[in-house]
């Protein structure tokens, strides 16, 4: 995978709606994953909840789509340099998912995996308060397979490799525990609009 694009060689339009080190890719939505796009149909897909909450739980693909649906309309902002502005990504408030668990007041962070296996780490408070959602559509059509469909995970106010893709599971945990790219040099949080790309900034 190539980690760098977008950090060289595209024009910086002035733009208030920009995070510092951004560019618009307009129509472009580059593919960048770390690993290998899975063969997952919506009827294998589960996403489950557990760790430092009440009752642990699972639903599938019917169960998930019987919660309130919901839609989150705005920006996303990759930590390779794009942004995209006014998408619509459909599909279910992380919320309406944690609401039936019951977190803990232990609980402060959450580590979030794929069905693939990579995983990355978020404060609670991240996740909650309608700033996450497990979303299956994209511009009203059907999450493509390689943007993290069937499902994935969008925390759009972070750099978009918070928002795993294939997902299937949060863990909460008392503590803040390093996914993928946090164990390899990446910021713990990733705020775009403080440029929160590597550990450190």
């Amino acid at each position: 995978m190539n980690i760098t694009r977008g950090f060289t060689g595209r024009p910086r339009a002035h733009n208030p709606g920009l995070p510092p080190g951004q560019y618009d890719a307009r129509d472009e939505w580059p593919v960048l994953s770390a690993e290998v796009t899975p063969d997952l149909a919506p009827e294998d897909w589960t996403f489950r909840i557990d760790g430092l909450v009440a009752e642990d739980r699972t639903w599938d693909w019917e169960q998930a789509h019987a919660l309130p649906a919901d839609a989150y309309e705005g920006d996303i902002h990759c930590v390779t340099g794009w942004s995209k502005f006014g998408v619509r990504f459909g599909g279910v408030s992380l919320d309406a998912f944690l609401d039936q668990v019951r977190p803990l007041p232990s609980a402060t962070h959450v580590v979030a995996y794929a069905h693939t296996g990579y995983t990355t780490n978020l404060p609670l408070a991240d996740v909650t308060g309608g700033r996450a959602w497990i979303v299956w559509e994209y511009g009203r059509e059907p999450l493509p397979a390689e943007h993290g469909g069937p499902a994935r995970l969008i925390v759009p106010h972070l750099y978009f490799w918070k928002s795993a893709k294939w997902i299937a599971g949060l863990r909460l945990l008392d503590h803040d525990e390093p996914g993928f790219w946090e164990g390899n040099g990446y910021h713990a949080r990733g705020n775009p609009w403080e440029e929160q790309r590597y550990s450190g900034d």
